[in-house]
């Protein structure tokens, strides 16, 4: 039999720091360029519409639809942010918006990590049926459901309160399974040595799952946060008092109302963005990072 060589590391480092240090030829030169322009063109076309809703809150009345197309204002109009931010109703929907967003997303951690905790770890009878009860509600469109939740929280006398917007989107199939799927991957032998040292379900919940949530904290919390902020067509069924309008529906009777101040409708509407946007953008990092460790689990 003939014997196999084996290449020595060294001859294999070797190649591939020349391999990584030769000179690009005329086709990788062509296909990095290409790589460029094609990353350029996709944020130019992602940022253009928001770079143009902040240019347009400089505007006039008149110029927000003007013919030609026009980007920037012929005048900047910098007192529409001034005008709209000295605006008491529009303030406090913001408040009002914001602490319903906070509260609906602590709700909805609190409801969904219980029940994902107690489909990863629990033995209980039906376990499987009810889960996938609760998988197959994922597949089922908001929209169709619409009606028979309106009749529901009518019945409950929930209508125009804090409460309709809040309780009943907070229980989501889609956040019990991402959080469950993070509960699995923890070490069954940390919850057996908390039992042994006597703690019970809730106590082995609270002080060991709760402080390894973080991860599916972050990402799941800004998802519940930005559905909430963005929401409109619930609150327009179920909220008909004007102090108690979400951020979205002040903006959607603004325009009804008042549809020829354009320039002061956009620096509204980047003003109502600009807490989600700095939101994203403080734990962008965190959200890339625990979808990727999702994918990969």
């Amino acid at each position: 039999m003939t014997a196999v060589q084996e290449t020595p590391p060294a001859v294999l480092t070797g190649k591939l720091r020349s391999r990584r240090s030769a000179p690009r030829t005329a086709a990788g030169w062509v296909v990095l360029i290409g790589k460029i322009l094609a990353g350029l063109i996709f944020v130019i076309a992602a940022l253009f519409p928001l770079a143009w809703m902040v240019i347009a809150g400089f505007k006039a009345k008149t110029e927000v639809i003007s013919t030609p197309f026009q980007f920037f204002p012929e005048v900047w109009k910098w007192e529409n942010y001034a005008q709209i931010l000295s605006d008491p109703t529009f303030v406090q929907t913001l408040a009002w918006t914001f602490l319903g967003a906070v509260l609906f997303t602590v709700l909805t951690l609190a409801v969904n990590s219980v029940a994902a905790y107690a489909f990863a770890r629990l033995e209980f009878r039906f376990k499987r049926t009810l889960w996938a009860i609760v998988i197959t509600t994922m597949f089922i469109p908001g929209m169709t459901i619409l009606l028979t939740s309106f009749v529901v929280v009518t019945n409950l006398y929930m209508l125009d309160t804090l409460a309709v917007l809040v309780i009943p989107g907070a229980a989501s199939a889609g956040t019990v399974f991402f959080i469950r799927q993070f509960y699995l991957n923890i070490p069954v032998s940390l919850e057996e040595a908390a039992m042994l040292d006597g703690c019970g379900r809730f106590t082995i919940f609270w002080r060991l799952f709760l402080p390894l949530s973080k991860p599916p904290f972050i990402v799941m919390g800004i998802a519940a946060f930005l559905g909430y902020w963005n929401s409109y067509v619930w609150p327009i069924m179920t909220i008909t008092s004007p102090e108690r309008f979400v951020v979205q529906q002040y903006l959607a009777t603004f325009r009804s109302e008042r549809n020829t101040e354009l320039g002061l409708l956009m620096a509204g509407s980047v003003l109502a963005a600009a807490p989600v946007i700095i939101l994203f953008l403080a734990f962008q990092r965190q959200i890339i990072g625990n979808i990727k460790m999702a994918g990969l689990k």
